[in-house]
């Protein structure tokens, strides 16, 4: 398209300014329009043109590009010049103009660019007009498209990448998706973090960084607490300027500036069945960057698929470490030929019951008028108060005595495990089961199988447990062929699996199967006459294992022992005289309670009241820390969800903290 004319160019800008609706469309088109003369100097331009300059309208006549915006000049000048020497037009032209840069954040607009030749009647070219369009927006959307629709190939090629991958390739294939993801997103470094199983600290175990990027310590833990307590939590934590970050973080602050300067950060933990085991970072350390939702969800799936990876190598090591043990007790009980026997007398090494109060001799009474039977028997109980002990009892009492008790602990492995440990799996059956191995329920043919923590079994496999108390039967993992077995179910738990059942946790017709002689083992507390008697028999194990020969138990001793309620049972007291063991130097025994150890009092008072007493004071020594070591469930000798469904129930109430993070 020409622009010819039949005047000269000062009357074409008359004419605009004549007409004062022509004046104003010329002003307020969202388009930049500009008119210059033939040595590409500004004749006139509109109030976006202006904008885009970063000049009013005013200070652009005369002015040539260079001396109102040299960055601009840089894109437009040879296509002016080009259109004014050729009288041809040049349409659409797409060019990049960086508008303002620092040493973090360079801003660049595209812009779309139209030049018309500006002609009198003869044909000579007066100037020219250009048309500017700042099209980054749409740009921007664009380039975001085409960005989300690479990162969504980048995570299918991530995942299909660890589908069926060799557990020896893990850390290698996560690794170099790290490297991936660095290098497409443009972050300066990725890490995975996971809580150690030793120390409950955070420690680096995969890392890429960008050549000239610091990698960050192995442990970070005690240099950054406040993350690493919202990351126990199980949040995202994110930041896109390390320097707004309050005084609470100053911690935190100083570890930026030691890795390198971290300008931004990113966390995402991973939670695995209620914990959270780890988290993947994510760095930037050159310029400070956003973290958009729809970002943070695609990571949240990358990490789910190295999570996933790290979950399975961690199965596959339990069951290689299984594998190893089995091979062991193999060898050791010769042709028995027994899977995974249990060591006898493992927590407590006494070859007896030890009480005569009446409690306990209600208990033993049961005991021996089940153990003579094949009825399944389900032991319930506090946690510490000798459950195992009273299914040995039953076992050995029983007709199947000769061979030994088969136990499973079933809140000891994760529920992708225990399936294969109560029923074993073929060779094949998922990879990294490189050879069959019998299930427990096998080992156990012929003799007594003990299910302790019955309540934690996951859903899915309560079933399969069903089938084997109905039918007698069950498959392999990897198999169809049914294996007949002849066992004797005793099961355990410090749960109400009624409420279990009525809350949808625990299926009903498992519950009346297990629940044909329920035994009901008293806690501690209940049996105090018995504390005595305990004591002394701990005192004479503990005296060969130590070398120590006790003579005398203070009086005033032995009735703090009677008089604390004991909430870990016999666990805890044992526990107790084994502390007391290692610090006496001469005959007497001296122990010490629990701090804070709440005895009876004198005034009469309830049996909740003093646990809710005593729980209370265990949390404040603790600063209301209830998990993790030092914290007041292990001072407790309780399981953490133990506590707190004691805590729920007793309505015993959190206390804040003193800074809300």
């Amino acid at each position: 398209m020409l622009l010819n004319t039949h005047t000269a160019l000062p009357h074409i800008l008359g004419l605009i300014e004549a007409s004062a609706n022509l004046a104003q469309i010329y002003q307020d088109i969202t388009i930049g329009l500009a008119v210059f003369d033939r040595n590409v100097k500004y004749v006139h331009v509109n109030k976006r043109m202006a904008e885009i300059t970063g000049k009013s309208v005013d200070q652009h006549a005369g002015m040539s590009l260079q001396e109102i915006n040299p960055r601009i000049a840089l894109a437009l000048e040879v296509i002016l010049k080009n259109v004014i020497e050729s009288g041809q037009s040049q349409l659409e032209i797409e060019t990049e103009v960086s508008i303002s840069s620092t040493a973090e954040t360079l801003v660049v607009s595209c812009f779309l660019t139209s030049c018309y030749p500006l002609m009198d009647k003869a044909g000579d070219v007066l100037g020219a007009l250009a048309l500017v369009s700042d099209i980054s927006a749409l740009k921007l959307r664009n380039t975001a498209q085409d960005e989300l629709l690479k990162l969504e190939e980048l995570l299918s090629d991530l995942s299909a990448a660890f589908i069926n991958i060799p557990v020896s390739e893990v850390d290698w294939k996560i690794e170099q998706g790290l490297k991936r993801i660095v290098e497409f997103l443009g972050f300066d470094r990725s890490t995975i973090w996971q809580f150690s199983d030793d120390d409950g600290r955070l420690r680096r175990t995969h890392s890429y960084a960008l050549p000239g990027i610091k990698q960050p310590p192995l442990i970070v833990d005690e240099a950054v607490p406040v993350w690493t307590s919202i990351t126990r939590r199980g949040e995202i934590f994110s930041v896109s300027d390390v320097n707004e970050l309050g005084e609470e973080f100053w911690r935190e602050k100083k570890y930026c500036m030691e890795m390198g300067g971290i300008k931004s950060f990113l966390f995402i933990p991973l939670n695995v069945g209620g914990n959270v085991f780890g988290l993947l970072s994510f760095a930037s350390c050159r310029v400070k960057r956003t973290w958009p939702d729809l970002l943070i969800q695609r990571l949240r799936l990358i990490w789910e698929i190295f999570g996933n990876a790290l979950e399975r190598k961690r199965a596959d090591q339990t069951i290689q470490k299984a594998l190893a043990e089995i091979q062991t007790l193999k060898d050791r009980l010769e042709a028995e030929n027994l899977y995974l026997r249990d060591q006898i007398d493992f927590e407590y090494k006494h070859e007896e019951i030890i009480g005569q109060s009446p409690a306990i001799r209600k208990v033993l009474q049961q005991v021996e008028q089940v153990a003579d039977t094949d009825s399944t028997v389900l032991i319930l109980g506090e946690t510490g108060t000798g459950k195992e002990l009273m299914a040995r009892a039953i076992h050995n009492m029983s007709g199947r005595k000769t061979r030994a008790m088969i136990k499973l602990n079933c809140a000891a492995l994760p529920a992708s495990l225990i399936e294969a440990e109560l029923f074993g799996r073929e060779k094949g059956a998922y990879t990294g089961a490189t050879s069959t191995q019998i299930g427990r329920f096998e080992a156990a043919n012929g003799s007594t199988i003990f299910l302790d923590e019955i309540g934690e079994l996951p859903l899915e496999l309560q079933s399969k447990l069903l089938r084997v108390l109905q039918d007698s039967q069950f498959e392999r993992l990897g198999s169809t062929k049914p294996i007949k077995v002849d066992v004797r179910v005793i099961t355990a738990t410090n749960r109400n699996l009624a409420l279990e059942v009525k809350e949808g946790r625990f299926r009903e017709d498992l519950y009346y199967r297990l629940n044909v002689f329920p035994i009901l083992v008293p806690p501690l507390r209940e049996r105090r006459e018995d504390i005595p008697a305990l004591v002394r028999a701990m005192i004479q194990e503990f005296g060969a294992t130590f070398g120590k020969n006790i003579e005398r138990i203070p009086k005033k001793n032995m009735d703090s022992l009677e008089g604390y309620h004991w909430p870990g049972n016999i666990r805890e007291l044992r526990n107790v005289v084994e502390r007391g063991m290692i610090l006496s130097n001469g005959i007497t025994l001296v122990v010490d309670l629990p701090d804070h150890a709440a005895v009876i009092p004198s005034v009469a008072m309830s049996f909740e009241d003093m646990e809710r007493m005593h729980i209370v004071s265990v949390l404040d020594s603790t600063g209301w820390r209830v998990r993790g070591k030092l914290g007041a469930a292990e001072r407790l000798c309780l399981k953490p969800s133990t506590l707190e469904s004691k805590m729920k129930k007793l309505g015993i109430k959190r206390k804040p903290p003193i800074h809300e993070i």
